[in-house]
């Protein structure tokens, strides 16, 4: 079986911190996702990171739970984390979940 893969592409500008996601959130590429986040938050926060889901093709229980994690650490941090470009897919699952209200969703 492949290993699913999640690729990062990490953009900076004066206030805000854009990680571009392809590929799957899962149990086994959260932990690369969580590291650059909390790398972010703790050398200088931003006043926003946003994460661009354009690229991201599934996203497990394990995916759910880090995007709600990194969302309150960065609160703690006072920044806000927000997701931007979120699929129908993953609409979906936060709607059935009741994580939508959990996470900013950017529509810009």
């Amino acid at each position: 079986m492949e290993r699913p893969e999640l690729s990062i592409t990490v953009q900076r500008a004066p206030d805000e911190v854009t990680m571009l996601l392809a590929g799957e959130i899962d149990v086994l590429t959260v932990t690369e996702l969580s590291t650059l986040v909390n790398d972010i938050l703790a050398a200088e926060p931003p006043g926003r990171i946003v994460l661009d889901m354009a690229g991201v093709t599934f996203c497990d229980s394990q995916g759910l739970g880090t995007l709600v994690v990194l969302s309150r650490k960065a609160q703690h941090n006072q920044t806000l984390l927000a997701l931007a470009n979120v699929g129908d897919f993953l609409m979906r699952v936060l709607d059935i979940t009741g994580l939508r209200s959990a996470l900013m969703i950017s529509t810009s």
